[in-house]
């Protein structure tokens, strides 16, 4: 049975949409092997909180609109996500995502990489089927390009001890930040909004997304691996380095450098000393006051949208990304 996150409950408006999203994307997934189709709709389901689909929506409802055209076109922009997520934990050789056996986990590399593009196909037929011109085509496609130039990005810095700020909001704007704002995009240009509703609801969805990620990079600091759903630091221990460990870098601790100096070979042991050292830097400090500017730059571009119920549900939902704990 389709079931989204409890957390929608709190917008009745938004969940029955969510909802359909969700069984719309079920039934697009229809591999050659049933094993491989029922491991992707697992993970669809596992725990994931359909955000971008979310902003996807919300955006859309500022004009009266075909419904089941905009719901189709957010079932396309979480099936990218999770395209780019089997193909992330290819990269990083995870294991578990969202406190479950990844892809490429249960299957093997060359079945995640097949079943991360057999998505792109579903994402592509379904912006095909339900969009009006070519332009969400092209933003698709522009949106692919700069995320896997983030990609690039990413792997050119690990284990880079002098990475600055700019790098790492380079590397999470081409990655995380750019699917919420090809979503915020969507939804207000196919919904029939103007070409400069949609610019601005584009450039909102980049405050946005930028802001969650910061905040993801802060829990890893803080949370443990059974909340989070895969195994704490780890991107460090594989040279990806987040907000708070980059300003702890701008004055490090010698000893933080030594351990990692050590790369992949650190321990667990090693891995909560590193926490800690960020911590006491004031890492997580500076990174949460990174993660407000770029919320309040959204929520001051969101409250200049026209009053009513979708304007609403961005400012409450918007919030409640910079609080969350998981």
């Amino acid at each position: 049975m389709t079931k989204i996150n409890a957390m929608w409950q709190q917008y009745p408006q938004l969940a029955p949409e969510l909802n359909a999203t969700l069984t719309l994307i079920k039934q697009n997934i229809k591999t050659e092997d049933p094993k491989v189709t029922n491991a992707i709709i697992d993970m669809i389901h596992a725990g994931g909180k359909l955000l971008r689909p979310a902003y996807c929506l919300l955006f859309s409802q500022f004009k009266q609109t075909d419904r089941k055209k905009m719901i189709a076109l957010a079932a396309a922009v979480e099936t990218l996500h999770t395209a780019t997520l089997i193909h992330d934990d290819i990269v990083d050789e995870a294991n578990l995502r969202r406190n479950q056996p990844t892809i490429q986990a249960q299957f093997g590399k060359d079945t995640a990489v097949y079943a991360g593009d057999y998505l792109f196909v579903v994402c592509f037929k379904l912006l095909a089927h339900y969009t009006s011109d070519l332009r969400s085509i092209q933003v698709n496609s522009r949106s692919m390009e700069k995320i896997l130039n983030g990609e690039i990005h990413q792997m050119k810095m690990r284990y880079q001890l002098s990475m600055s700020l700019d790098d790492y909001l380079l590397q999470i704007k081409g990655k995380t930040a750019q699917l919420f704002s090809t979503a915020c995009f969507i939804g207000a240009y196919e919904s029939g909004s103007s070409q400069s509703f949609a610019k601005q609801s584009e450039q909102i969805g980049m405050a946005i997304g930028t802001a969650f990620q910061i905040v993801d990079d802060i829990l890893d600091y803080q949370q443990s691996s059974t909340i989070l759903g895969k195994p704490v630091l780890e991107d460090v221990r594989q040279g990806v380095y987040s907000a708070p460990l980059v300003f702890a870098l701008q004055d490090a601790d010698p000893e933080l450098l030594t351990l990692l100096k050590k790369r992949a070979a650190m321990t667990d042991a090693d891995c909560e000393q590193v926490r800690q050292l960020v911590v006491a830097a004031g890492g997580v400090t500076a990174a949460q006051n990174l993660a407000a500017k770029y919320t309040e730059e959204a929520l001051s571009a969101i409250q200049k949208l026209p009053a009513g119920t979708a304007q609403t549900d961005l400012i409450h939902l918007t919030k409640q990304l910079l609080n969350r704990n998981y």
